[in-house]
């Protein structure tokens, strides 16, 4: 059974799509008449990290997260395909995914990568959403937001804090007005630079292109994409996919693409693996949960193996409560595709859900016996052992935040085994990192304060250590997003 988000479903995350900045110096790219970027302004400044990372606490505490460490490995490790190819020196980033059916996917300033769940639902193979990431890349490479900004002759961090604030209020609800009003931040900038944006889509298909070819994609793809997306507003009267309402898609933008593509072919690629497919399963059933036999007919209507199509059942059985059934489809995919951490990953959360924590625990550690660090797996043993065992749950736990230190859910499961395992002051600080990473600051900060009292009461030494360097980081935070304001 897929996680379902703690935040409610909001209508904003629709356009959460324009491409802003992650500087970094561009690579050579004279085949594709890429601009040379030089020069010290091409590095991502440290204001720029710590406005899009404030912004990403913003986001957190109000769009709809897509709960799914699955999907988040899958999509992370997708992304770590195609980043060294991308021209962009800085590759601290940050996934984040949407419960949101629209087709979309964006990029903002620290690296923060989104994707909506919709994307998925809408392409049926996974070259086209490597073409649409690559494209993202290909934004942030080139510097796009902040080339733009200059050309507007606007002061580029103020009107990137203002951008970002128009973006949060789509998130937080609204309906068609909350989107309205974040449209209309960007209106003035998107109408009056409409010919140079199309400029940048093009820079940015281009190196995009390249970048796919040389991960092992299908540059084809990326046309194929535009043609759908193309179909799609045919089909829906002229109302776009949400994608395109900050990246315009014309015939000749789709022209110049197909041209380039018909030059290039992956390097290296890659054999068969179903590991899209079933991550697209996953989607469709998080895109429908009220109906999740829409989920199977959208994905019947598309090339998927018949391996995903009887896990994508697995997984409709457990989301309808019968857990043998799914457990033991699962175990029997497993056997078949022996390769995939996916299936046995998905058959530990499946008995999680259902309650049968020892079934998680064991089956979480036989992955981690092949897999040191599988990412899904150690989530749901830390989970599950909070259980059984607290303080080996705190233990894991701890050691899945230093590795995942902008991932709020980790910080809430880490300071509940904290609190069970007699760590107080300990818990106290989780609570705060979690309150922080959510956008709460000004509670993080009064946490961190019972944290410190906490601290001294039992003289934990190392805990006020910690706790007093995170102080002046949160005060820190807290600085950076009064900007929002």
């Amino acid at each position: 059974m897929l996680r379902k988000t703690r935040t409610c479903l909001t209508a904003g995350a629709a356009v959460l799509t324009l491409a802003l900045t992650l500087a970094a110096p561009a690579t050579a790219t004279d085949d594709y008449g890429l601009p040379s970027l030089t020069g010290t302004s091409q590095a991502m400044t440290g204001e720029e990290f710590r406005l899009g990372r404030a912004w990403l606490r913003q986001f957190h505490a109000r769009a709809p997260i897509w709960q799914d460490p699955i999907a988040q490995e899958y999509v992370e490790t997708l992304l770590g395909r195609l980043m060294p190819h991308s021209g962009l020196s800085d590759t601290r980033s940050v996934v984040v995914l949407v419960d949101s059916r629209t087709l979309n996917a964006f990029a903002v300033p620290g690296g923060v990568i989104g994707v909506n769940a919709g994307l998925f639902a809408f392409a049926d193979e996974e070259d086209a959403v490597a073409s649409v990431l690559a494209h993202e890349l290909g934004h942030l490479s080139q510097r796009h937001y902040a080339r733009g900004q200059a050309r507007a002759e606007q002061t580029q961090l103020p009107a990137m804090a203002a951008m970002l604030a128009g973006m949060l209020i789509a998130a937080s609800g609204g309906g068609d007005a909350g989107i309205a009003a974040a449209m209309g931040s960007q209106a003035a900038f998107i109408q009056d630079q409409l010919a140079y944006s199309r400029r940048f889509e093009q820079e940015a298909d281009r190196l995009g292109l390249q970048t796919m070819a040389q991960a092992g994609f299908d540059p084809e793809a990326m046309v194929r994409m535009f043609r759908a997306m193309q179909r799609q507003v045919s089909l829906q009267g002229g109302n776009p996919p949400e994608f395109l309402l900050t990246h315009p898609l014309t015939e000749s933008r789709i022209s110049d693409a197909e041209s380039r593509a018909s030059q290039l072919e992956a390097i290296r690629p890659r054999e068969g693996d179903p590991s899209y497919h079933l991550v697209r399963a996953r989607a469709l059933l998080t895109v429908n949960q009220r109906d999740p036999q829409q989920a199977a007919t959208r994905l019947a209507q598309s090339d998927a193996p018949q391996a995903v199509q009887r896990y994508l059942d697995a997984l409709i059985a457990a989301h309808n409560g019968q857990t043998d059934t799914a457990l033991s489809q699962l175990d029997a995919i497993a056997r078949e595709l022996p390769d995939l951490a996916i299936i046995p990953a998905s058959a530990a959360d499946v008995a999680f859900q259902a309650g049968r924590y020892e079934d998680a625990i064991e089956r979480s550690r036989r992955i981690l016996r092949l897999m040191p660090g599988h990412m899904p797996a150690t989530r749901t043993l830390g989970e599950a052992l909070l259980q059984h065992d607290p303080n080996e749950a705190y233990r894991i736990l701890r050691d899945l935040s230093e590795r995942r230190s902008e991932d709020p859910q980790v910080f809430a499961l880490l300071a509940e085994a904290a609190g069970r395992s007699g760590r107080e002051a300990w818990g106290h600080l989780a609570r705060a990192e979690h309150m922080q990473l959510t956008g709460d600051i000004q509670r993080a900060i009064r946490q961190l304060d019972v944290a410190r009292q906490v601290a001294e009461q039992s003289g934990d030494g190392n805990a006020l250590a910690r706790i007093e360097q995170r102080r002046e980081a949160f005060v820190g935070y807290r600085e950076t997003m009064e900007k929002f304001r």
